[in-house]
């Protein structure tokens, strides 16, 4: 399995760019990310939509990784658990597969698509998470989204993931846990993170409820959470998925804060 792993245990902050710097083009949103001392990045889907001779310039110049993409998201957000909508996923993963492969990112993220949730999703999601295991080699993530975040999303339980790397039990396949999401479904974040780390391919933070800056009003306590997550074994990056109150760089007194956390 690919994974951004920590240098001397120092902290790894990866910026969200699908979040962050949204007013520029994505190279330039890159060179942000760097200017800002972000160690990563990661991406929605506007690699896809991106030249990818100019992304990987822009990652070399930058010597930042990348944690991880997501399939095409359109209007449905994703469609591989979309019965009817098998062929269309296959293109979309392919697609990011291609991209992952030209800029070296470690791990795509399948999104399944606002679905009824019947068993015809289920099988949907299941036959397009297992070709895109056959197709790459990078890390498969999937990631159950708080139904306040995506009403009608198919995969919103945390259990319901759970219950899907169980039943592939393939070992590229990997939770995207994202802390806001459990979080807002109500969920312990520290004791479901300890029951399951194993299977954890990636984290995601922001405050809760508002999916602000970490720390911003926030229910959870990130210098006490992230120092937990990495003795229970995870050393990739946290990914700063959150929506900044004002400019990015006006926000990032959080980053100190849980890095001395993260050190002590």
């Amino acid at each position: 399995m690919t994974r951004i792993v920590t240098k001397a245990g120092a902290a790894r902050f990866s910026a969200n760019l699908g979040f962050l710097w949204t007013d520029l083009p994505l190279p330039a949103r890159i060179r942000a990310a760097a200017s800002a001392g972000f160690d990563a990045v990661e991406f929605h889907d506007d690699a896809q939509t991106t030249d990818p001779a100019l992304l990987r310039d822009t990652l070399s110049e930058t010597a930042l990784p990348v944690c991880s993409l997501n399939t095409r998201m359109g209007a449905s957000a994703g469609c591989a658990a979309l019965p009817g909508q098998e062929d269309q996923a296959r293109r979309d993963i392919d697609a990011a597969l291609g991209v992952a492969r030209a800029i070296g990112a470690a791990a795509v993220h399948v999104l399944a698509g606002r679905s009824d949730g019947d068993n015809a999703s289920r099988s949907a999601y299941l036959r397009a998470l297992r070709h895109a295991l056959d197709a790459g080699e990078q890390t498969i993530l999937i990631e159950p989204l708080s139904r306040a975040a995506m009403p009608g999303y198919y995969l919103q339980d945390l259990a319901q993931a759970l219950g899907i790397l169980q039943e592939i039990a393939h070992p590229r396949l990997k939770l995207l846990f994202d802390c806001y999401h459990i979080a807002m479904e109500g969920h312990d974040v520290a004791a479901q993170f300890a029951q399951h780390a194993a299977r954890i391919g990636h984290v995601q933070i922001a405050s809760v409820p508002g999916r602000n800056e970490p720390g911003t009003g926030d229910r959870l306590d990130y210098a006490r959470l992230l120092p937990q997550m990495r003795r229970a074994g995870y050393a990739g990056a946290f990914g700063c998925e959150y929506r900044p109150v004002t400019r990015v760089e006006a926000g990032l007194g959080w980053r100190a804060t849980l890095q001395e956390a993260l050190h002590d």
